[in-house]
């Protein structure tokens, strides 16, 4: 099945990652790669988050491992309140400025103004749980170099 056209104008095009939230990274690093049967391919922190982030790539998608660097993360923050495990859903998209103008107009409540900076040379915004079906969606565009 090919990419799911969205109006005309914009274009998911596929499951980018799922992000699970993590207490230990170098643990639970440990658990998938064992798991998944293989080392992950990158490393990285996000210090504008807060967050060590460890990526697995598994078919044409990916596994984000995400532990919180301080106290006020957001990551460190979710685990206060939840266990460890899924904490999102990633989309790649083609035009992130487009699919947020999308989202806004059909409703959708989003956290970011404009799309920033996140792992993996990506662009990203999140659109807020309460307005998903209480799933935390992130919308991902490739940062082209």
């Amino acid at each position: 099945m090919g990419p799911v056209r969205i109006f005309d104008q914009c274009m998911l095009t596929n499951l980018e990652h799922l992000g699970l939230a993590v207490k230990d990274l170098a643990a639970a690093t440990a658990l998938y790669t064992k798991l998944l049967g293989q080392e992950p391919y990158k490393h990285e922190h996000v210090a504008s988050e807060a967050v060590d982030t460890v990526f697995f790539q598994v078919g044409g998608s990916k596994i984000e491992l995400l532990a919180g660097t301080s106290p006020d993360s957001a990551i460190t923050r979710y685990l206060e309140k939840k266990p460890e495990g899924i904490h999102h859903v990633a989309f790649e998209v083609d035009d992130i400025r487009a699919e947020m103008a999308r989202l806004r107009a059909e409703g959708f409540v989003l956290l970011n103004e404009e799309p920033k900076r996140g792992a993996d040379n990506k662009l990203v915004c999140f659109v807020h749980p309460k307005s998903a079906g209480g799933v935390l969606v992130e919308l991902c565009q490739s940062i082209v170099a």
